[in-house]
């Protein structure tokens, strides 16, 4: 099968060949916020990062006309972006197509050349098996919906020209596409990340929102149990804890939950628990830790936890190429 045949060509190829990082999920829901601060934590010599929403098969005023819309997979070249994939995670460089967001048009591809790392988001990467056996790690967001529309919509006419109401019909024309196509990739993903305000609680304006981490045993998590409580206790809940939870398939997976309202020093236990554990692998000062929880003018430490295990297992990766 040709999934298999990917598998043993990355896993036999000689020399070095990228870590591939996937970060799937639906239209603003975070993933361009959450590649931004590792790309700039690796440093762009080392990253490459790409967008698979370039290929789209249709430009914006060609699929007015047509009965999907850019969710679906037939307004998508699957098969070219198959076959980038597969090239990208052998070291190869892609002629990629490029789609204006802006302006809504298909634009000059580009060359990109694959560096130490790769990380390819956007609304369809783990569509296909073959797409999938391409990634080392997998991450899937899923914020909740009222709120991903609400980041839609402040971005769509922020930055897109659009008025709220073109924004909420074009969300309600997507739905279908996005419960048939886009959330079903979430039980392939090694880590599904959501970021949400605590239920229940009312915080100051300004606090970032929770972040809560399945994470899956189809990758090696760094273990924190020595430095996070497993259990919620009596007296009342910490800003941070981790948890037996059952997914949505009703298999148990570990839970991080990092609360918005956490101090910076509760938190500083987790950074630097998951840093000790890159041990040399986190080079000789060649990371920069400051770019990571960075969204907008503020910072949050729960995205930057979030950022800083997907570092971990980007250098882990890494490493177990090389040992």
């Amino acid at each position: 099968m040709p999934h298999r045949i990917v598998h043993m060509l990355r896993a036999r190829g000689s020399g070095r060949r990228p870590v591939m990082l996937a970060i799937a999920g639906d239209s603003a829901a975070g993933k361009t916020t959450l590649t931004k601060g590792l790309v700039q934590c690796l440093g762009e010599d080392r990253m490459t990062a790409v967008c698979v929403d370039d290929y789209h098969r249709y430009d914006r005023q060609e699929r007015k006309g047509k009965p999907f819309t850019a969710l679906h997979p037939d307004c998508n070249h699957v098969d070219i972006m198959e076959q980038h994939l597969q090239l990208l995670s052998m070291g190869e460089p892609i002629l990629k197509p490029v789609y204006d967001h802006s302006t809504g048009e298909l634009v000059r591809p580009e060359l990109v050349t694959p560096k130490d790392f790769v990380i390819v988001e956007g609304l369809l990467p783990l569509h296909t098996r073959l797409a999938r056996a391409c990634f080392d790690i997998t991450v899937y967001l899923d914020p909740p919906e009222p709120l991903r529309h609400n980041w839609k919509v402040q971005r769509d006419c922020g930055k897109r020209g659009y008025t709220p109401e073109q924004v909420s019909a074009e969300l309600e024309r997507r739905e279908p596409e996005s419960a048939a196509f886009i959330r079903p990739q979430r039980k392939w993903a090694d880590i599904v990340v959501r970021f949400a305000p605590v239920e229940g609680r009312v915080d100051p304006p300004g606090t970032p929102l929770s972040a809560e981490l399945l994470l899956r045993p189809t990758i090696d998590h760094p273990d924190l149990g020595s430095v996070l409580e497993e259990s919620v206790p009596a007296a009342g809940e910490t800003a941070m804890h981790l948890r037996l939870h059952r997914d949505t398939d009703g298999r148990p997976t570990d839970a991080l939950h990092v609360h918005g309202y956490v101090q910076p020093n509760e938190s500083e236990i987790v950074k630097k628990a998951i840093w000790d554990r890159l041990g040399p692998r986190a080079g000789n000062g060649d990371l920069n830790p400051d770019a990571l929880g960075r969204f907008g003018e503020g910072t949050s430490d729960p995205l930057a936890i979030t950022q800083l295990l997907l570092l971990y297992h980007l250098l882990d990766a890494e490493h177990r190429q090389t040992a």
